[in-house]
């Protein structure tokens, strides 16, 4: 699972995910991207489900690049417990995802490999994807 090795502060605030993604937003590695269509948190288990999907279409040909980390904390007060006494502890990591952001990329492969193989992972979010090529769109 993806968590950070060390942070300099354990807990964090929630944020917001206002606009579009900045930075990681176009294909730079690969031939073919999953890419964000909607603002959310996506977890390291989500993550770790998408790219094990990957790469079993994949069938161990190829080059795959996870192009988000999981580093925001999540935290969660145990069920039954009263309101006050504090945040509750970090449950596990979750990336900030914005509106164009790249998650995966794939390189290496045919296409109709290359689109099963990112279709697969479609399934393993919590927010709306669509699979793009570095050549031009694929709908979704």
């Amino acid at each position: 699972m993806l968590m950070p090795k060390r942070v300099k502060w354990r807990k964090q605030m929630r944020g917001r995910m206002k606009g579009k993604a900045l930075r990681g937003a176009e294909i730079s590695f690969g031939e073919w991207g999953l890419q964000a269509l909607e603002p959310g948190w996506v977890t390291a288990r989500q993550i770790e489900a998408a790219r094990r999907a990957i790469v079993h279409a994949m069938k161990r040909r190829g080059q795959i690049w996870i192009r988000i980390f999981p580093d925001k904390p999540y935290t969660q007060k145990p069920p039954e417990t009263r309101m006050g006494k504090g945040k509750g502890g970090v449950e596990y990591y979750v990336a900030v995802v914005k509106p164009g952001r790249m998650i995966f990329e794939i390189g290496g492969l045919p296409e109709d490999q290359a689109l099963e193989a990112l279709h697969h992972a479609v399934y393993k979010f919590s927010i709306k994807t669509k699979v793009v090529s570095k050549h031009g769109m694929t709908g979704e």
